[in-house]
């Protein structure tokens, strides 16, 4: 406390400062109340939207709202894996809730391909066709559309806008205006999810070129190095390492667009799921939506060692020791 009596008095500069900044700390928190506050109106607003376009059923309704869950249970937790690997269920009685092995994919007399690990194969490739498609034309592209490289030139405006078109519909919009000209099935699927892919992936893309560092560069055309190798060994070895994080996150995004494509009419696995929720099969929609989550997984993980093949251990171990 002595130590404290004896500060020195502020100057009038410091006094004038001291005020402007409690003034600036008081009126940003005068906008964040005003913020919340309307995020809070906006919030119900929306909600007595909801109750009314429910009948007011909304509000009503809510207690209930994990019934569906409740009651969608299997008749025993191991039906969950006979549906998964197409073994005979004990409950078998005709119908198709417990018939699990008429849709086997028979590669020998005895050898076979559980139905849903097959369609989640042809979802997985639908995703997979159309990152490689949508990624190599993104990667051609994003380097006509950094400002670094081509400047602010025409070819960058075009670039760019051609991208915000592609990215700007949802898979499912521009696979359901495919669907007229390719037909129902995983190629209006491909189609779509490859387009979308391009004009996201080419953001991501590009903005990593705009903040890679440009001295590599300007060495290389010091010494009269062409615009292709300069772009080969000066840029390409600082952006690879994100180009294949986002390429992996982006085949992520696709498994998941992939199904929810099937469920219209895309083919995959999407499909047999919107069959088997709509028909009340409780333990197909488990096993699906298991092995969903364990195909993700599996490729984040993939995604985690080929980053590690790339830029090394070496910093992991930085940002574990940091931690």
């Amino acid at each position: 406390m002595a130590d404290i009596a004896h500060i020195p008095p502020l100057s009038p500069a410091s006094e004038t400062l001291l005020r402007h900044y409690r003034s600036q700390v008081l009126t940003r928190r005068v906008y964040s109340v005003i913020g919340v506050a309307l995020v809070v109106v906006a919030l119900l607003a929306a909600m007595n939207y909801a109750n009314a376009a429910n009948s007011g059923k909304f509000f009503d309704r809510i207690p209930y709202l994990f019934d569906f869950l409740k009651n969608f249970v299997p008749n025993d937790p191991l039906e969950i894996f006979r549906a998964m690997f197409d073994i005979e269920s004990p409950y078998y009685d005709g119908s198709l809730k417990f018939d699990y092995t008429s849709d086997r994919h028979y590669l020998t007399e005895s050898l076979y391909i559980p139905n849903f690990v097959y369609q989640l194969i042809i979802t997985v490739n639908i995703a997979v066709v159309s990152t490689i498609i949508g990624g190599s034309l993104a990667f051609c592209l994003c380097f006509f559309a950094a400002t670094n490289l081509v400047g602010a030139g025409v070819v960058r405006w075009v670039v760019r806008r051609i991208m915000e078109v592609l990215r700007a519909f949802p898979e499912i919009v521009i696979a359901g205006l495919l669907t007229a000209v390719l037909s129902i099935g995983p190629i209006a699927a491909i189609a779509a999810v490859s387009l979308h892919t391009i004009g996201a992936l080419g953001k991501l893309f590009f903005e990593v070129v705009e903040n890679a560092d440009m001295k590599p560069e300007e060495g290389l055309r010091s010494v009269g190095a062409t615009r292709l190798e300069r772009v080969r060994f000066a840029i390409l070895p600082q952006v690879l390492p994100n180009f294949v994080s986002y390429t992996l996150l982006r085949t992520e995004i696709n498994v998941r667009a992939s199904t929810i494509i099937g469920a219209v009419g895309g083919g995959g696995i999407g499909e047999v799921f919107r069959l088997s929720i709509g028909r009340d099969h409780a333990a197909k929609t488990y096993a699906i939506v298991i092995l969903l989550l364990v195909t993700i997984v599996c490729i984040d993980q993939f995604s985690g060692w080929l980053r590690r093949r790339l830029v090394g251990n070496q910093s992991f171990e930085l940002g574990r020791g940091a931690a």
